[in-house]
């Protein structure tokens, strides 16, 4: 929902964006619609027959989102009393959407750099490399550029990440909007009723 001449591009560039396999990064400041647009590429996609795996990397502590991404076995950690598939796993055919990119810590990046390249992962105490014929969506609201020269964010990670890259504007840049917006908010809520 926009009438802002952003906005519109992407709008005319998302079928044909979302046809592609391509990893695409889609950046914006929280609220933008990142995820959204995550759905929308899905929808709009081959792989939308399949699942849309979503994950906020920002709200899982990093010790867990290893296991959560990958997946375990049975006795890879205590409590780890049966195996469990991560979110590559569940994904399989379909769409992985990494909301938070950028609040991956570099020790991780490494094994989703594998993954986005190869398509393989090993689940935590697993010996065996399994595959995932998984589409990847990534987003951040962080300035992931700055990041790399901090060496907070691995280069090879963010190019193999922004294959595609979709830019949202922030509602303050696209006031237009605004009334469009609170309608479709209103009726959606008059419809709860």
């Amino acid at each position: 929902i926009s009438r802002n001449q952003r906005m519109q591009e992407i709008f005319s560039i998302l079928p044909d964006v979302a046809l592609s396999d391509s990893t695409i990064l889609i950046e914006g400041d929280s609220g933008t619609g990142k995820e959204l647009m995550a759905k929308a590429i899905h929808n709009l996609s081959s792989r939308r027959a399949k699942p849309l795996v979503i994950v906020n990397c920002g709200a899982i502590p990093d010790t867990l989102l290893e296991s959560e991404l990958f997946g375990y076995k049975a006795g890879a950690f205590t409590g780890a009393t049966r195996d469990k598939p991560g979110r590559f796993a569940q994904a399989d055919g379909g769409t992985i959407f990494l909301d938070e990119t950028g609040d991956i810590s570099p020790a991780l990046q490494v094994s989703l750099l594998r993954v986005l390249q190869d398509k393989s992962f090993q689940p935590l105490g697993g010996t065996q490399t399994q595959t995932s014929d998984v589409r990847a969506l990534a987003a951040t609201n962080k300035d992931v550029k700055a990041m790399l020269k901090d060496g907070k964010f691995r280069e090879d990670l963010y190019y193999r990440i922004q294959v595609f890259k979709l830019s949202l504007p922030p509602l303050r840049e696209r006031r237009e909007d605004i009334p469009l917006l609170a309608q479709h908010f209103v009726d959606r809520l008059n419809r709860l009723k």
